[in-house]
């Protein structure tokens, strides 16, 4: 999710100090330029440079034109003067004048400090006043800007992906992820990991996803398969005695998209051999840590256990936002046995206070209930309760409650943290305890982005000992709660081995 955000976000996570960047960009110096369009500083005042970039504005001023060129690292001012100007500089003036948006330009000329200096542009302070001009490619009209803020729409974006990639944003990504990668890589190889790649073309093994095939010309009639994860390879290669082995990898799963799926993705993967699961966690918890260190400048602390168990009980998702409280509040025993339907059949009645929403007026309510009985959060009905500024009460199914209860509501809701205070609003959900529980989860991220409570920060945990299975409603058994390549803990082996398959105490062997 990290490559769509805006420049924006991306930008504080790209920069480095100076003398890195002076480093790197020692590196540019080709036949054809001498810096790049992101290095010049006052430093530099006095220097003959040559520049080569995209002309991302043309301006004349009647007296002098400017023009700024681009390339990946920045964007440098580049004055050709008219006035005192000799046959040569005036017809380089004229030259100017004729560069359209994304020509690809050569020139060469002096650094000069800036009179009126751009605080906005690291180069802002300094200009070259052009001595040479080559174009070294024309370009039609681009069909949308070249910005960070662009007008194209995302077909056209995608049909000139090139042109869509010069943009900061797109770039940044890029770059963002040619960071992390190297920070892996190097982290691991530290580590004493082994990179090895494994093939592409392979049989087809069973892992929960459909496969891409792809017909063999050699063999008619039969296929090779495109590999969801190197699942089997890199079992072969801890029985092969490589002990310590990851490959940052292709896979590819013909599914049906949605918004964290795609027919292709990439992901650190990893194997190690005589490891408890303490191990892993603490070796992959050090790189995390060490990226947000490197890449966000972010001191991660040593992250929090929880139990699969606690985090659907507190937040009713196996990935909690950690970042604001409101927790799930079990008011099963307080709110069953007032004849109301909904709850008295329920296995579960859970309850979740957003605060500051008792003031919410009808409609608002009405677009509450939309959005927890919608697809994305998917409970089948949505109660609600307010607790008001005076001390009163309000609930959608006051025919069946009194003040009674809802202040014994309240005083659960208390125990968690944030409390429910006058001006707030208790969310309730009632049904099968999992289903229920995931459909608040769900709900809570969906308000907690609603009221603006997730957008900053970081907090990192770890949630652990899932269950192994879980029943498949629809297939009438249990099936992997993860994927089938998955373990039980050593001390559950012999007891899941001994119950049926249909057995509901599956369900509580650990992976």
């Amino acid at each position: 999710q990290v490559f769509k955000r805006s420049s924006m976000h991306l930008a504080p996570l790209l920069r480095r100090s100076w003398s890195t960047i002076e480093a790197a960009m020692s590196c540019v110096k080709t036949a054809n330029r001498t810096h790049s369009c992101g290095e010049l500083r006052l430093a530099n005042v006095g220097n003959q440079v040559t520049l080569c970039g995209w002309v991302q504005v043309a301006r004349d001023m009647n007296h002098f034109s400017f023009v700024d060129v681009r390339d990946r690292y920045g964007i440098t001012q580049v004055v050709f003067p008219k006035e005192g100007a000799d046959e040569a500089g005036l017809k380089r003036y004229e030259a100017s004048n004729k560069l359209g948006r994304e020509f690809v330009i050569k020139v060469s000329g002096k650094v000069v400090e800036r009179s009126n200096k751009n605080a906005n542009r690291p180069t802002g302070e300094v200009e070259v006043i052009a001595e040479s001009l080559e174009v070294l490619n024309s370009s039609n009209t681009p069909p949308f800007k070249i910005e960070d803020i662009t007008d194209g729409q995302e077909e056209t974006r995608m049909r000139y992906r090139y042109l869509d990639i010069r943009r900061n944003p797109i770039k940044e990504a890029l770059l963002l992820r040619n960071k992390i990668t190297r920070l892996v890589r190097n982290h691991l190889g530290d580590r004493d990991f082994c990179e090895i790649e494994t093939p592409v073309l392979i049989k087809s093994t069973p892992e929960g996803a459909r496969d891409f095939v792809v017909p063999s010309r050699m063999n008619p009639g039969q296929f090779y398969a495109l590999p969801q994860s190197p699942q089997t390879f890199k079992q072969l290669l801890m029985v092969a005695g490589m002990d310590r082995y990851f490959q940052i990898v292709k896979c590819f799963r013909d599914e049906e998209l949605r918004a964290d799926r795609q027919p292709e993705f990439t992901q650190i993967d990893c194997e190690m051999s005589f490891v408890a699961q303490e191990d892993i966690l603490r070796e992959f918890e050090d790189m995390i840590r060490l990226i947000f260190k490197e890449v966000v400048q972010h001191e991660l602390p040593p992250f929090e256990r929880m139990e699969y168990t606690d985090a659907m009980d507190r937040f009713g998702i196996d990935k909690p936002d950690l970042r604001f409280n409101m927790e799930l509040v079990d008011i099963t025993g307080a709110a069953k046995g007032r004849d109301f339907k909904i709850f008295d059949e329920a296995e579960i009645v859970i309850a979740m206070c957003c605060k500051g929403l008792a003031e919410w007026s009808g409609k608002k309510l009405k677009e509450l209930e939309k959005t927890a009985t919608g697809q994305e959060s998917g409970a089948s009905a949505l109660i609600w309760m307010k607790y008001l500024n005076d001390g009163s009460f309000d609930c959608s199914a006051k025919k069946f409650f009194s003040d009674e209860q809802y202040k014994v509501w309240v005083e659960k809701a208390n125990a968690k943290p944030g409390g429910c205070e006058p001006g707030d609003l208790l969310c309730i959900f009632a049904g099968p305890k999992l289903k229920t529980q995931e459909a608040m989860g769900k709900f809570r991220h969906l308000m907690g982005t609603e009221l603006g409570l997730r957008s900053g920060g970081f907090k990192a945990l770890w949630v652990v000992n899932f269950p192994m299975l879980e029943w498949d409603e629809d297939g009438g058994r249990f099936d992997a709660k993860h994927h089938p390549f998955t373990s039980p803990w050593t001390e559950d082996i012999e007891r899941m081995i001994s119950l049926d398959k249909k057995d509901p105490r599956l369900a509580e062997i650990r992976a």
